[in-house]
């Protein structure tokens, strides 16, 4: 039997990512940034889907890539990474910051926590309009 398990997800989202600029977290309800939170569990969620992606549970890298009109980005690289990945990991304290209205996105993970990133890139790319690409993938564990 053949492992079709994907390696790799990649994907793309229209707008701005979410930033992190706060210790609140972005997936909390009411917080400023739950259009682009959503925009982004919606995207990662189809692509997982899609693909069959299960988040590993080994080591990852996270690249994002931002689309942007010359000279108009809104937040730092650091910012617009540690937002991105805030909202891709796993979600474990569901029940204490209280999740309900994220709806079946609650469940969108692609990794389960950040202590298994191990390498993150940043690239910004010209366009007339905002957008985004995430790619997340598993990385060799070495011994």
């Amino acid at each position: 039997m053949q492992d079709t398990h994907a390696l790799a997800l990649t994907f793309e989202v229209g707008g701005l990512p979410p930033v992190r600029t706060e210790a609140l977290s972005a997936v909390t309800a009411g917080h400023r940034q739950a259009t682009r939170v959503r925009a982004l569990l919606r995207a990662a969620g189809t692509a997982a889907q899609r693909t069959g992606w299960t988040p590993p549970t080994g080591p990852v890298e996270i690249d994002l890539t931002l689309r942007c009109p010359p000279g108009h980005r809104t937040s730092d690289a650091s910012t617009l990474l540690g937002g991105v990945c805030a909202v891709l990991a796993a979600r474990k304290r569901v029940s204490t910051i209280g999740l309900a209205h994220l709806g079946v996105l609650v469940a969108v993970a692609l990794y389960t926590d950040d202590r298994q990133i191990r390498r993150l890139s940043y690239t910004e790319e010209p366009a007339a309009e905002y957008s985004y690409r995430v790619r997340v993938a598993e990385t060799p564990t070495v011994v």
